[in-house]
């Protein structure tokens, strides 16, 4: 792991030992079962844990959150574990997938995250946030996910280099779907810069 011991204890605080028991989940179940690849093992930390927790400053106390397409939980049960003010719904369509993260869930013993085995179409309730990694390109996703952002709620989805083009291909799907404001913004962690996370922040 390239990451400093101080960097993940800014970003995950004293939730850290739980976060490395899920890691050593993904690393082990998790390949097994097809939820993380072999060669994602060596990155685990920052392609996908740290990149899934930098951008949790942005989501306020105590919301009600769902995690779109979640497949191993990233970003939503790394959300979960590290901030349990949050209630955070997993929506998962594929049964395999929603059944592991039931089982990490149980593992953990994590109160404040449930498993929804659903499309997105198929939710049929509103979020203070929802968010998606690694889905399906803005205007797709914006179609599944703006209707599940709660009145002043937010739609946070992780974009990294494409987040631009995407937002421009998108910007008045965007609005028509309830958008007031969509900025693109980056987080970085102050004590390793180069671990950074980009959003796209959509405020309904």
């Amino acid at each position: 792991m390239s990451v400093s011991r101080e960097t993940l204890t800014e970003v995950f605080g004293d939730r850290i030992g739980l976060v490395e028991r899920y890691a050593g989940i993904l690393e082990t179940q998790g390949v097994e079962r097809g939820l993380i690849g072999p060669r994602e093992v060596d990155r685990l930390w920052e392609r996908h844990l740290l990149n899934s927790a930098l951008m949790l400053s942005r989501v306020p106390l105590g919301s009600t959150v769902a995690d779109i397409g979640t497949g191993a939980g990233l970003p939503g049960l790394v959300w979960a574990i590290t901030r349990p003010d949050l209630t955070v719904t997993l929506v998962e369509p594929l049964l395999r997938r929603a059944t592991f993260l039931q089982e990490v869930i149980d593992a953990l013993d994590i109160q404040n995250a449930r498993v929804l085995r659903a499309r997105a179409e198929e939710v049929d309730e509103t979020f203070d946030v929802v968010t998606a990694r690694a889905v399906a390109a803005l205007p797709k996703l914006s179609k599944w996910c703006m209707p599940l952002v709660a009145p002043r709620g937010l739609f946070l989805p992780l974009k990294g280099q494409s987040a631009a083009a995407e937002v421009e291909e998108s910007r008045s799907l965007l609005k028509r779907l309830g958008a007031s404001a969509i900025d693109i913004v980056t987080y970085s962690s102050s004590t390793d810069p180069s671990q950074s996370v980009t959003l796209v922040e959509i405020s309904k």
